[in-house]
């Protein structure tokens, strides 16, 4: 089996490929950087080429059904849960998805695989512009505060709350030896949780706070 020219083509086109999504990660300093997304969409791409040389001793369908499920497990690894926030699911999608590019250009597919192409690298660079002027509208946060060991308090702090502006998705109340803990997780604009830190520290009866 000779290596011919459109095969080295494909194999460079996967690796530029991977290395401007890489780039952008590396960038970022996430969990799937320049080098880890080079390989993945080179080796998708590679698998992806040898599959068609098998002709009747095997289905190149399968060869690429192979690729996507073990990119699945690859991506899975980068998830995580921390704090009951769940993170790398946005580094998952992107491993799912360079690899998905490695597939088309291994298939031939270059105006598609560049459409793809230009379509994540949009996602990467430009919408986390839109993302950020969501957030200023509407992000969640979850407080801890600590107060006297008196029910009356807890309602006096959700009222506090409930004046800033935000919306309370829920609340926790734990009691210690000789306070009270008190979880609030609540939605809102960055005006409104400012409102609220400026009023839980002017509050005397919350000993403690974090957000």
């Amino acid at each position: 089996m000779q290596m011919e020219t459109i095969d080295l083509l494909k194999l460079l086109l996967a690796l530029l490929a991977g290395g401007l999504i890489g780039a952008e990660r590396e960038f970022r300093d996430k969990a799937a950087g320049f080098r880890t997304l080079i390989l993945i969409c080179t080796g998708a791409a590679l698998f992806t080429m040898l599959s068609t040389r098998f002709g009747s001793t095997g289905d190149p369908a399968r060869v690429a059904a192979g690729v996507v499920s073990g990119i699945g497990f690859l991506g899975a690894g980068v998830i995580l849960r921390d704090r009951g926030r769940i993170m790398g699911l946005t580094t998952a999608a992107i491993i799912w998805m360079t690899a998905a590019i490695g597939v088309a250009i291994g298939t031939g597919q270059l105006l598609l695989a560049l459409t793809a192409q230009l379509m994540v690298m949009a996602v990467l660079w430009i919408f986390p512009f839109f993302e950020r002027r969501i957030d200023l509208v509407r992000e969640t946060r979850t407080y801890e505060i600590i107060l006297p060991l008196r029910s009356e308090k807890i309602e006096a702090v959700s009222a506090e709350v409930n004046a800033s502006g935000v919306t309370v998705i829920g609340r926790k109340v734990v009691k210690g030896k000789d306070h009270l803990l008190v979880s609030i997780e609540a939605y809102g604009s960055e005006e409104d949780f400012s409102k609220l830190t400026g009023k839980l520290i002017q509050d005397p009866d919350v000993h403690e706070f974090k957000c």
